[in-house]
């Protein structure tokens, strides 16, 4: 500590550290009268220290700084706390205007005197409350955007689900009208694509308009819908899935449905030309990192059955476009126990069983 000789030395380093500071700071006696002000107050409010020291605070200004929420910090809440930070006042101030200022203040008191003083700084904050209120009008804004949004993708996909569901009814109804009965195949056929698609955004609506699926729901579905359609009781075939856990885009997923729609009328119409009891088609599908393998495979006839993707029909265009459309390569193998087509993307080691 330095021991002072003179109170004057002890003044004027006082002052000296009042102007060092560089927020506008000021120091009041007991009463509230302006002891000592920093360089930064007189710049900041725009007054002169021969109007300011000595003066009753509330009276600056011609009393513009006789502020409510300036006499509840002194008067209240310092003499009970001693010290108080962060406290936010807005207000008018004179030659500087409407402002947010944080004030922090601590009541000092002398072991040798009954007198105490109140040391006070002020931090404008205008600028950075501006910037908090547009931020978050932006956010309100952005939050209603997103609300709208989700309102009208869910207004999309039900019309979408409701405009697939009228062309499947309109397909089935000239399937059932038409007395080809290659046409008749044919509608039917493209019935089951279309519903393929309508499974996809069944389960978007389910998922609240999340473009992921579910995998091995959604295939499970869109298997188990093919077969109570196409199944008959005289030759009843088991279409069984099996798939790692996981979820893949919407867009995938409509390409990989149409495959196994595809994949899985082929093998009903072809694969058990004759009953067989154990009947079974099996979809598997398989991911290792960003790559993935589905399989479609069957214990029927094999070799020489119909579109096994040997005579270049529909059905096997739209496959082999979709696979090039996923990046993928197809793998047929075919023999007496079956069928196994098999859809990869990148090198693939399975994991999953065949259907023979």
């Amino acid at each position: 500590m330095i021991d002072f000789q003179k109170m004057e030395d002890a003044q004027t380093l006082a002052q000296a550290i009042v102007n060092t500071i560089p927020e506008p700071f000021i120091v009041l006696d007991d009463r509230f009268h302006v002891l000592a002000a920093s360089v930064s107050f007189y710049r900041t409010f725009k007054v002169d220290a021969e109007h300011t020291r000595g003066q009753l605070l509330y009276s600056l200004g011609d009393g513009q700084w006789d502020i409510p929420a300036l006499r509840l910090l002194l008067e209240t809440i310092i003499p009970e706390r001693a010290a108080m930070e962060g406290f936010e006042v807005e207000h008018d101030f004179p030659n500087l205007g409407r402002r947010t200022m944080l004030l922090n203040a601590r009541q000092v008191v002398y072991e040798s005197s009954s007198n105490r003083t109140i040391l006070l700084a002020f931090t404008d904050v205008t600028a950075r409350r501006v910037i908090e209120r547009e931020k978050e009008e932006l956010l309100k804004q952005t939050e209603e955007l997103l609300r709208q949004k989700d309102v009208l993708l869910q207004e999309m996909q039900h019309r979408v689900a409701n405009s697939l569901q009228i062309i499947a009814s309109i397909l089935l109804l000239k399937a059932r009208a038409v007395s080809s009965e290659e046409t008749r195949q044919h509608l039917r056929d493209a019935h089951q694509r279309v519903m393929s698609v309508a499974e996809v955004q069944r389960h978007l609506h389910a998922s609240d308009g999340i473009d992921q699926i579910e995998v091995g729901t959604y295939l499970s579905k869109l298997c188990g819908s093919l077969a109570s359609s196409m199944v008959g009781e005289s030759q009843p075939i088991a279409v069984k899935v099996i798939t790692d856990s996981g979820t893949i885009g919407s867009d995938k997923a409509v390409s990989l449905g149409l495959i196994v729609t595809e994949l899985v009328i082929n093998a009903v119409k072809y694969a058990f030309p004759a009953s067989k009891a154990d009947a079974v088609i099996l979809v598997t599908y398989e991911t290792s990192g960003e790559n993935w393998k589905l399989t479609v495979s069957d214990n029927g006839v094999g070799k020489g059955t119909g579109d096994a993707l040997g005579n270049y029909g529909l059905g096997t265009a739209i496959v082999q476009a979709l696979v090039k459309q996923l990046n993928a390569v197809m793998d047929v193998v075919s023999g007496t126990e079956g069928v196994k087509i098999s859809i990869t993307r990148s090198t693939f080691t399975s994991r999953m069983p065949r259907a023979a």
